[in-house]
């Protein structure tokens, strides 16, 4: 097991900015870093889940853009960065004005992880790792921001059918997604496309075309 997880974060990454968000910059893992060349056995030997905090997956760099480039979407409104991992969608919403920002997911390594990144960026943001899938969504959020939640069933159908009753709650719900397997394809409605560069190592190819979507 992994006993500090802050000092594992910061001796297997290195603060870089996305490509997709050259104002922002992250701790993540890369090609020149120890994280990068552990195989599956090997985290699951030292107690580490799949470290999806340490990319900056396609989805959520072009949500943060859009936050970014659509300051209006988060202005003075308090925000819920669902699944954030490296809390990279948090942090946009920080910088584009939003009152206030949580991130929210599962992996405790998340926790420091977002910690750390937030820090970096000069903005505050809080966490929880609570499943906020086992309870309705919470009254005390305006906007619920997505990046790459369709990957895989059955989460992708109940995080959809969350989002759906925040939506009908009156919350401001957006997605982002390179048109992932589980990703709905009717009913939501498109607001911007962009180029974000990936790499092979992590995606299926080097530009991943990835929209921002709204539930209506």
């Amino acid at each position: 097991m992994i006993p500090d997880r802050t000092a594992f974060i910061l001796d297997n990454t290195r603060l870089q900015s996305p490509p997709h968000t050259p104002g922002i910059s992250l701790y993540l893992a890369d090609e020149v870093t120890p994280l990068w060349r552990l195989t599956e056995e090997a985290l699951e030997k030292i107690g580490l889940p799949p470290p999806f905090w340490a990319f900056a997956w396609a989805g959520g760099q072009a949500l943060a853009r859009y936050v970014l480039d659509h300051p209006q979407a988060v202005a003075g409104q308090r925000v819920l960065d669902f699944a954030t991992g490296s809390g990279l969608v948090a942090i946009a919403a920080m910088k584009a004005g939003a009152a206030s920002a949580l991130g929210s997911d599962v992996d405790g390594f998340c926790g420091p992880a977002v910690a750390l990144n937030a820090a970096a960026n000069g903005v505050a943001v809080a966490f929880t790792d609570t499943d906020l899938l086992e309870a309705p969504p919470p009254p005390d959020i305006d906007v619920i921001l997505a990046g790459d939640i369709c990957y895989e069933q059955p989460l992708a159908g109940r995080v959809l059918a969350w989002l759906t009753e925040a939506r009908a709650m009156g919350k401001t719900v957006l997605i982002g997604d390179p048109m992932r397997t589980y990703f709905p394809r009717e009913g939501l409605i498109h607001l911007a496309e962009y180029q974000v560069p990936t790499t092979r190592e992590l995606e299926d190819f080097a530009i991943k075309r990835t929209s921002v979507w709204a539930f209506p």
